[in-house]
């Protein structure tokens, strides 16, 4: 593969090239736009340019940007790299930026770049197969969000990657199986292809994920609606014919202790009278049959021969 930045070059010319980098330019393409060494070096050693990696150079000494790290990640990889994992996710707007997160490169296996601060580089066999159509190369968005998957320590973080992916629209479960069908062993693999079921369904976090598995289906409770649109709005899950809304909400979480008691006199509030029932990533990670018995004494106010 040719890089990406030789028809530019060929068209406009080194100095809007390095324009249209943001000042990031590489020695390669330094020397293919006509410059000699002597040149290059006169720059940094008068510091009016600085070494962002071996090769890869700023034409100011002001910070770095992101962006700027980004371009100059895949200058310093050579010609056969791409952005992958977090970092394709990111650019092709799959998952949220994550300041500090380290830039994730793919390489073919049969090459070896040395690493540097702030990068990963993944080799893969695969690597041809697996590139998005885009300028510049990165993964194609099923294939970074499965990277992902690859690396991630438990199956709790690949499946809420995959949900958050799944949930911008710029992705679907089934370009996942598709692509999960090609890549032989992955790490979480097996387990992700339930997860990619539940999440067409219409879960769309964790949490959601977490409640159908160990809350619903554990304890042979009904199956719910998912993203049930009303009002302008959507409920994360809905028993239709039993008029209960049971709500998750992830990010309590992240609230002291105490916030749970006001969570169980909402729920109990909810029991004696309006069918609504809310929780929150320790209700049902860490008490999911407690959740079920409250779902399930609802659900019994319409139909009173749902078993136990």
């Amino acid at each position: 593969m040719d890089w990406w930045w030789r028809r530019q070059l060929a068209d406009e010319g080194i100095q809007e090239l390095i324009r249209a980098q943001n000042g990031v330019v590489s020695r390669t393409q330094l020397l293919a736009g006509g410059w000699l060494d002597v040149r290059i070096k006169r720059r940094l050693r008068s510091r009016r340019w600085q070494t962002i990696h071996p090769g890869v150079y700023a034409n100011h000494t002001g910070p770095i940007g992101y962006d700027e790290r980004l371009l100059a990640a895949l200058l310093y990889a050579g010609p056969d790299s791409a952005w992958s994992h977090y970092t394709a996710a990111e650019q092709l707007g799959l998952l949220r930026p994550a300041p500090g997160r380290p830039i994730h490169l793919a390489i073919p296996d049969h090459r070896q770049v040395r690493s540097q601060p702030g990068l990963v580089i993944h080799r893969d066999i695969h690597w041809a197969d697996r590139l998005a159509r885009a300028v510049p190369p990165r993964r194609t968005g099923a294939h970074a969000i499965l990277d992902i998957v690859g690396i991630s320590r438990t199956l709790d973080q690949a499946a809420a990657v995959v949900a958050e992916a799944c949930q911008t629209g710029r992705v679907h479960p089934r370009d996942l199986l598709a692509a999960l069908s090609t890549r032989g062993r992955l790490r979480h693999g097996r387990s992700l292809r339930p997860i990619l079921t539940d999440v067409a369904a219409g879960s769309h976090s964790l949490l959601e994920i977490r409640y159908l598995r160990d809350v619903e289906r554990r304890h042979g409770l009904p199956t719910g609606t998912r993203q049930r649109a009303v009002d302008s709005e959507y409920t994360d899950v809905y028993y239709d014919g039993f008029g209960l809304d049971v709500e998750l909400d992830g990010r309590l979480h992240l609230i002291p202790t105490q916030r749970w008691r006001d969570l169980d006199r909402d729920n109990r509030a909810t029991l004696r009278a309006e069918a609504t029932l809310r929780y929150g990533w320790f209700d049902i990670t860490n008490r999911p049959c407690t959740a079920a018995t409250q779902v399930l004494q609802v659900l019994r106010r319409t139909d009173p021969n749902l078993p136990a």
